[in-house]
């Protein structure tokens, strides 16, 4: 993964690992790799990815079972919550952009829609 350096590193992991969550890469009730696995894995201070898991163990993403491990929550709808909140803000941001090209809401949607088309 490459960071931007204009934000935290922990926050891009988090998004990062949420986003492996909600796509289900990392399945529901599956144990996560160990605070150790991704910091090699992601090039990062083991205290930088320990910050990011917190994170989502604040968000209800993840739980920690003492002496196991973490897990991905179970609970489909906290990630479906997270799910819809990504997309939202993702959704935003495309909004901005669009219409600071000048594009019309039926010109985003028609581009969007042969896009989606397209790319499937």
């Amino acid at each position: 993964m490459s960071f931007d350096d204009s934000r935290p590193i922990w926050i891009q992991l988090a998004e990062n690992f949420g986003q492996k969550i909600v796509s289900g890469e990392w399945e529901p009730g599956s144990k996560i790799p160990s605070v150790r696995e991704l910091a090699l894995e992601q090039g990062a201070n083991p205290n930088t990815i320990q910050r990011a898991l917190s994170k989502l163990d604040d968000d209800g993403l993840t739980v920690p079972e003492r002496a196991q491990g973490r897990f991905v929550t179970g609970d489909e709808t906290v990630i479906q919550r997270r799910r819809e909140e990504i997309a939202v803000a993702q959704t935003d941001r495309h909004i901005v952009a669009l219409q600071g090209l000048g594009l019309t809401l039926d010109g985003a949607v028609k581009l969007l829609r042969q896009r989606w088309i397209t790319s499937n």
